[in-house]
């Protein structure tokens, strides 16, 4: 603490948060919700940073739960080819490093041709190196100039972001969804095909209830680790929170209060999904 002191000292830096009402000076290439532009404060910029790393993670937990529960399912499937592939998808995607995995989805949607030569997989969508475009109620994608105009997109970095989260969080929650049900005893599954349940009915209504009771504690970490990971977002350029952090601590100096401000703020979105989760595993438990 005195060296820190004497170093800040020695630079002119002031301790404390008075920087985050100054204005930042730099512009976000998206934001979600919070409305900002280069004149906004400090303060402003970090908040649009934590709106994008909410909007990746609620995201991310959301079709990782679902592509974890079907990829887990296929690993039990009487299907040799069912099986064979799901579990060749969990041992790959899990034994490859996260970053890696974003460096590569990142060059397969930055190498898509541009707007005027866009893929065209489905009415509507639209593939191309500036983002990807697909319709809204009542708007519909359509090539103006050198780009698209009307309908939503979303940007590569988003898009990478969230496709390598969800794939590679899925890997994990597709073995923890296995391992909960292989932990429902056999008997009751035979009880529930002897009374003319079939076997998607019986996986919904008597497995799968009695699996989540396995399955949430060990989820919970999977969703912790997947908001975690977001922060890699500053190695593809997606604006989250930690990559706006380091440009304000870059410009202000203020090193300390920047880490600090990240700390907290994945301290308390760790602590919040902790606490839901733990609830909701109380409650199936005393069902």
């Amino acid at each position: 603490m005195s060296n820190t002191a004497a170093n800040l000292e020695a630079r002119h830096i002031s301790s404390g948060f008075a920087f985050l009402r100054r204005e930042a000076g730099f512009e976000i290439g998206e934001g979600f919700l919070i409305a900002y532009d280069s004149a906004g404060s400090y303060l402003r910029a970090l908040a649009v940073g934590l709106a994008n790393t909410f909007k990746v993670g609620v995201l991310g937990i959301l079709l990782a739960s679902a592509l974890g529960v079907l990829i887990g399912l296929c690993r039990l499937s009487g299907d040799y080819v069912v099986r064979s592939l799901s579990s060749a998808y969990v041992e790959f995607v899990r034994n490859v490093p996260l970053l890696v995995q974003l460096f590569f989805w990142y060059t397969l949607f930055t190498q898509l041709p541009p707007p005027a030569e866009a893929l065209h997989p489905l009415d509507g969508v639209y593939l191309t190196n500036r983002g990807i475009y697909f319709p809204l109620p009542g708007s519909v994608p359509a090539l103006q100039g050198f780009n698209f105009a009307g309908g939503a997109s979303v940007s590569p970095e988003f898009a990478t972001l969230l496709a390598g989260l969800t794939l590679y969080t899925a890997a994990f929650i597709a073995e923890i969804v296995r391992a909960g049900v292989l932990a429902v005893p056999r008997g009751q599954v035979d009880a529930a095909l002897a009374l003319g349940l079939q076997a998607p009915a019986a996986t919904r209504h008597i497995v799968l209830p009695q699996a989540l009771r396995v399955i949430v504690p060990p989820l919970t970490s999977q969703y912790l680790n997947l908001i975690k990971n977001s922060s890699l977002a500053v190695a593809i350029g997606y604006p989250d929170l930690v990559s706006i952090a380091n440009t304000t601590i870059n410009q202000t100096g203020q090193a300390i209060e920047g880490v600090a401000i990240i700390m907290a703020v994945y301290l308390t979105i760790s602590l919040a999904i902790s606490g839901f989760m733990n609830a909701y595993n109380a409650r199936i438990a005393r069902r």
